[in-house]
């Protein structure tokens, strides 16, 4: 964990936003697997992990009044058999700054006699079924109605001090993004003919585990990348196809890396190929060179879909001006995605409080549009976001056969020219930038991506 005084600062600026009020946060408890005792590996919930640290199952946590309370349990000797001796409760509290702890038990009564002053109890949206079991049972309110009862003041208040990284969640990311840069060189060595995804998707869980931690997600290892997430890992690689990998490693203060990278099995690029990659390289530089404090990163989603709608009439697939191709909506036949999205604790991060909260405010309203609905950042950029930059272009046939059928956008798209394109499958570049004082730098070193480095690696 970070030191004491990170954790203690966090909720200092927490307790200014909310002004002394009840403030209750339920930590992860472990999940079963297939029976009680094999369990899930354990992951914290992230706004526990943020202001208190600790990294346990079974820990609850209430702010009031200027004062922090842990609940949890020591352990018994029947735990200590099985796992070891344990820190106990006051000695983990401890170590990020908190004084005063009680037993599990004693949430309950805490709760009630705050409710019994009419007090409200404020919590974030649950995204685990026993959570909001135990939300409900803490609180009265029924099980159906307790996402929504979720606080709006908290979740702003979180969403304020989580969205600007702090200098040491920038250093325990960039340090982390070694391992994701193992994970995807890995792939692009590995990606030749007869290997199965499988073997590729087993060696990259393998280089983010060395690194301490899990993936970050469910790794995305496929030839049939037009599938934007495709979780299946059954393709045998033949000479001829990409295979797009998106992956991340989950770092030992669960902080997250999230890269994607297209390479040619058998390390070299048809024409075909390195024309319409070239295409998704350039949106993604586009968008590396403009994204700075004050920008909105809706402008740069549009950015990245004006050059790739440009790089599409380039090649002959789409026809007319590039404004007005994204103007009307038509590039999302080919990218049907946001530009990116925030990262930090979370992958998708403060994604659980509500992506309109997250990603949009005031000023930038979410679209409806196909494709721009699918932006989860859209407000504006400021120092310390950390966000994704992930352009893509995807050839994928049940759509493309549903807009010929319908006619849709038939004096733009060249349909043609695009059953040419069948079976091409799709191509992703996604790195991670931090956005600085005066522009963005990408986190880490940048995994290869320019169409020699790709080629070279296999060398």
């Amino acid at each position: 964990m970070f030191s004491k005084e990170v954790y203690q600062s966090r909720r200092k600026r927490l307790a200014e936003f909310t002004n002394g009020d009840f403030l209750l946060f339920l930590g992860n408890r472990q999940s079963a697997f297939n029976y009680e005792s094999n369990e899930y590996a354990f992951r914290q919930d992230s706004t526990f992990l943020y202001l208190f640290g600790i990294d346990e199952p079974d820990y609850a946590a209430v702010i009031a009044d200027g004062e922090t309370t842990i609940y949890a349990d020591d352990v018994t000797m029947d735990d200590i058999i099985w796992m070891g001796p344990q820190k106990s409760v006051a000695d983990k509290a401890s170590e990020v700054g908190i004084t005063k702890t009680k037993p599990r038990r004693a949430l309950i009564n805490d709760v009630a006699t705050a409710l019994s002053q009419n007090r409200a109890v404020h919590f974030v949206p649950p995204y685990r079924g026993e959570t909001i079991i135990e939300l409900s049972e803490l609180t009265g309110i029924p099980n159906g109605k307790v996402k929504e009862s979720a606080s709006r003041k908290l979740i702003d208040a979180m969403i304020a001090l989580r969205s600007q990284k702090e200098t040491c969640e920038i250093e325990e990311i960039e340090r982390h993004m070694a391992y994701g840069y193992n994970m995807h060189v890995t792939a692009m060595k590995m990606a030749v003919e007869g290997k199965t995804e499988q073997e590729i998707h087993a060696a990259i869980d393998y280089q983010s585990m060395l690194g301490g931690g899990q993936v970050a997600f469910p790794t995305i290892c496929s030839v049939s990348g037009q599938t934007l997430h495709n979780h299946t890992y059954n393709g045998i690689l033949k000479r001829g196809q990409l295979l797009l990998v998106d992956a991340g490693s989950d770092s030992p203060l669960h902080y997250a890396t999230d890269n994607t990278r297209t390479t040619p099995v058998g390390g070299k690029f048809t024409q075909k190929q390195k024309d319409i990659y070239q295409i998704v390289l350039n949106a993604n530089n586009a968008v590396i060179e403009k994204s700075a404090p004050g920008i909105k990163y809706l402008d740069m989603h549009l950015l990245a879909a004006r050059t790739i709608a440009e790089g599409l009439i380039g090649v002959g697939i789409m026809k007319g001006s590039a404004e007005d191709i994204v103007a009307r909506g038509a590039h999302a036949m080919f990218f049907p995605h946001g530009i990116g999205h925030m990262m930090g604790l979370d992958v998708h991060d403060m994604e659980s409080y509500n992506e309109l909260y997250v990603g949009y405010d005031d000023e930038v309203k979410k679209s409806k549009e196909f494709g721009l609905s699918s932006l989860r950042l859209g407000r504006r950029l400021k120092p310390g976001f950390v966000v994704t930059d992930e352009p893509g272009i995807y050839f994928i046939p049940e759509l493309m056969d549903k807009w010929e059928a319908e006619g849709k956008f038939k004096d733009i798209i060249n349909y043609d020219k695009l059953k040419q394109y069948r079976d091409f499958g799709g191509i992703r570049l996604e790195d991670d930038l931090l956005i600085t004082e005066n522009g963005c730098r990408i986190l880490g070193q940048r995994i290869p991506i320019t169409i020699d480095e790709v080629e070279n690696i296999q060398n």
